[in-house]
């Protein structure tokens, strides 16, 4: 059994509507979200409650004062955590996950992304998405869907619904 958890990070988000997105994401499959304070927005933000909908109540959400209490508590060393960046030479997908039990990924806010000297002192471990050059980025949320999905793919979707009931109820 494979059992993978799946951490998704998001330090310093700005977009309420991003982090709703990504939230509902989590949700639909099983994975703890991390919002590393400053927050761009307020957690009762109107747009962030409308793109996460109703799925706020299936969510595991921890909260973290600052990135410096989040990396005390988890620290890289000991855990299998990766930085999603535009800077990092490895593609997402040349990683295996299927061999761990837990998995971080880490993305930055929207305008800035992660920090530097972190992606400096942690750059074995920086991933990226490939995509054309002389491009900034993509879009937050689209960016951790691409990549958790991945990761899913990689353990066989464990945990998720095999296949689809609707045909079963018309």
């Amino acid at each position: 059994m494979i059992n993978l958890k799946l951490n998704v990070v998001l330090v310093e988000p700005e977009i309420p509507q991003n982090t709703g997105n990504i939230a509902r994401t989590c949700a639909a499959i099983g994975a703890k979200m991390h919002l590393v304070k400053p927050l761009g927005f307020e957690i009762t933000d109107k747009y962030l409650k409308r793109a996460g909908l109703d799925y706020w109540d299936k969510l595991e959400i921890e909260e973290h004062e600052n990135f410096k209490e989040f990396l005390n508590k988890y620290p890289p060393e000991n855990n299998n955590m990766y930085f999603v960046t535009t800077k990092g030479k490895k593609v997402y997908s040349d990683i295996d996950y299927s061999k761990l039990d837990e998995v971080f990924v880490l993305f930055g806010k929207e305008t800035k992304g992660l920090p530097e000297d972190t992606l400096k002192k942690y750059f074995d471990t920086a991933i990226r998405i490939p995509m054309r050059e002389n491009l900034r980025s993509l879009n937050l949320s689209n960016s951790v869907a691409i990549v958790v999905y991945d990761i899913l793919r990689q353990v066989d979707f464990d945990g998720l619904e095999e296949t689809s009931k609707y045909f079963d109820k018309h």
